[in-house]
């Protein structure tokens, strides 16, 4: 039998990408509590996150999402990492985690969940494999509750192609 490697890579940038996931659920996490949900968005679901990007560029302005959103679609798939709200009962700047305002995001989560990130990135890398790190399609995801109950998310756009689709890229101007 003979496969030529395009006829192979999406199903090959899938089984990375669910190696990905794996590193970010083994990574180190603060006081060992995990804290992190991570998942697999493929087909279809890419072009709603993309829809959804767009559309919160009216909300904020921010034109970067109209980039973003137009270059998700030249992923294979797309990962999602984010941690739920969860005190962790050190002091990380204020006198108790109760003390911390509203909003204020736990650092410890917020720490684990960019471990999560670079694990899963690094992953990537020693496989071969192209990807950008993306607060954008991160926080649409978000937006979306396809990870229920995490504050934040960012999400890592995957491919394998002649040259990585996630850099050099030009700024969108609006449709």
């Amino acid at each position: 039998m003979i496969q030529n490697e395009r006829d192979c890579r999406h199903e090959h940038v899938l089984d990375v990408a669910r190696q990905m996931l794996t590193a970010a659920r083994t990574a180190p996490k603060g006081k060992g509590i995990d804290v992190i949900e991570a998942a697999l968005v493929t087909g279809e679901d890419i072009k709603k996150l993309s829809e959804k990007m767009v559309a919160m560029v009216e909300e904020h302005g921010m034109k970067f999402f109209l980039r973003d959103a137009d270059n998700i679609l030249q992923a294979e798939c797309v990962i999602i990492i984010g941690t739920r709200e969860q005190t962790q009962g050190l002091n990380c700047g204020f006198p108790t985690c109760a003390g911390r305002p509203e909003g204020v995001p736990c650092a410890l989560n917020t720490v684990d969940v960019g471990i999560a990130v670079g694990s899963a990135c690094a992953m990537a890398a020693d496989l071969r494999v192209d990807t950008r790190v993306m607060f954008s399609a991160g926080l649409a995801a978000q937006r979306l509750d396809w990870l229920k109950g995490c504050k934040t998310v960012f999400a890592i756009p995957v491919s394998a192609s002649s040259k990585n689709p996630f850099f050099d890229r030009k700024p969108k101007e609006d449709k």
